[in-house]
């Protein structure tokens, strides 16, 4: 069965989704509201805020900056850089390994990722000398399983590499 199949049986077994009204999205506007963010882990909420101007996401589709009122929808993230920018100008930077963010029509965005750290947890010397050790397994002659994780490894060190620059 066709996915098309699939969306009308389900109207016709709930009629009433057919009397919502439909959200329509307009121009942005410039107006000076503000976006709740909150940035969790499985093990603990990293950020959390309602005082966010904006906030810029490493998605897979490509880098986003998210504002108040934006579309909602659901974005995979890539290794990479997450950046919020405060109300009072000021901004703080987050090192993800990947993860989701979901943007609600309430101007609410929800960062769930594995792991996140402060980017100023990171050091540069440190990075690079585990990019040799990485590059090492797997160029070598290990189990597929352990030159595998030295590749995902060497992306996500990598994409920090880069952000550390």
């Amino acid at each position: 069965m066709n996915s098309f199949r699939i969306a009308r049986a389900a109207l016709r077994a709930r009629p009433a989704a057919l009397k919502a009204p439909l959200q329509r999205r307009g121009y942005a506007e410039a107006v000076s509201d503000k976006i709740k963010l909150s940035l969790a882990l499985p093990h603990q909420s990293v950020y959390k805020s309602a005082d966010v101007v904006q906030v810029n996401i490493p998605a897979v589709s490509g880098e986003m900056g998210i504002l108040a009122h934006h579309v909602p929808s659901i974005e995979q993230l890539k290794p990479g850089l997450v950046e919020v920018i405060e109300e009072s100008g000021g901004s703080k930077s987050f090192f993800l390994s990947g993860g989701f963010a979901i943007v609600q029509p309430n101007s609410e965005l929800s960062i769930n990722a594995v792991e996140g750290y402060p980017l100023e947890d990171f050091s540069a010397e440190a990075v690079r000398a585990q990019i040799a050790e990485a590059q090492k397994i797997a160029s070598g002659s290990g189990s597929e399983q352990d030159i595998a994780e030295a590749k995902i490894e060497l992306e996500v060190l990598e994409s920090l590499q880069t952000v550390l620059k």
